[in-house]
């Protein structure tokens, strides 16, 4: 009798369903971050490559103002950022390696905070808060991070 109370207490045992909302995130490591960035990156590159040599045409052509390449990565990164991350919370870096951007309490980041990320990304001393921080300036700014989906 006490062996099969044994069994009956043990089925009852409650596990932990890895698949609810109350699942704890884990937070992307920096093999991951680096892929985004790179992935996302060369999109931006792209994209503002070919919208400078359109511009250019115009220029050339049409008398438009000259701009430096710079303006339009700058401003093609703001706006690629800021797009994929308010819209859907991720970038198709982000897709690619199964991660996404939430708020520090796991809620989906409000609008601000991703104009605050997309913000502080064109700054040039973004990257070096990582050693200090332990996460790049943009997230601890905007109070987000980038947990795996």
């Amino acid at each position: 009798m006490h062996r099969q109370s044994k069994i009956i207490s043990h089925s009852f045992t409650i596990h932990h369903c890895p698949f609810t909302k109350f699942a704890p995130m884990k937070t992307v490591g920096d093999g991951t971050r680096a892929l985004n960035f790179f992935i996302d990156t060369l999109i931006i590159f792209v994209l503002a490559f070919f919208s400078f040599r359109a511009w250019n045409w115009q220029v050339m052509y049409w008398g438009y103002r000259p701009y430096n390449f710079g303006w339009f990565f700058f401003g093609i990164l703001f706006l690629y950022y800021t797009l994929f991350e308010g819209l859907f919370g991720r970038t198709p870096g982000k897709w690619f390696t199964y991660s996404k951007v939430v708020a520090e309490s796991g809620n989906k980041p409000s609008f601000g905070q991703v104009v605050i990320r997309s913000f502080v990304r064109i700054t040039v001393i973004d990257l070096f808060f990582i050693p200090i921080l332990g996460r790049p300036l943009h997230d601890y700014l905007s109070r987000t991070k980038v947990v795996e989906s």
